[in-house]
């Protein structure tokens, strides 16, 4: 299953063409997609446009939605945030660390393009996707 970040989504729907929205372009209808609610949410956030949203959110609801923060998760947050931190690193956003370590928790890969999962990666073994 990948899970597939709002700043590769964003990308996508800006119409922005890079290694990581190719990658996604080509992986629709043929790879296991699942969207967390946090990722929907920033995702359909952005859209100024009443038609754009309506097609994005259409497209996006066609995967498997999941909650990704419950009281596990959180917890675990929490302490990876803290773990990181006591290492030097800290994350700006803690909704990327909730995202990272939901796909941690569930041996999820994540489709990234944001610099915050780089230390997941690295110290707590985020599985992103190859590209």
């Amino acid at each position: 299953m990948i899970v597939v970040d709002s700043s590769v989504w964003i990308d996508y729907f800006n119409g922005n063409m890079t290694p990581k929205t190719d990658w996604l372009d080509a992986a629709l209808g043929n790879e296991s997609i699942l969207i967390g609610d946090l990722i929907l949410t920033e995702v359909l956030q952005g859209f100024q446009s009443d038609k754009d949203f309506q097609k994005a959110k259409s497209l996006l609801l066609s995967f498997h939605v999941v909650e990704m923060l419950g009281q596990e998760v959180a917890l675990k947050s929490a302490s990876n945030y803290r773990y990181l931190r006591k290492k030097g690193v800290t994350i700006r956003k803690t909704i990327d660390v909730i995202i990272g370590t939901f796909c941690i928790h569930n041996v999820f890969s994540l489709l990234h393009d944001d610099r915050d999962f780089t230390p997941l990666e690295k110290h707590l073994n985020l599985r992103v996707v190859e590209i």
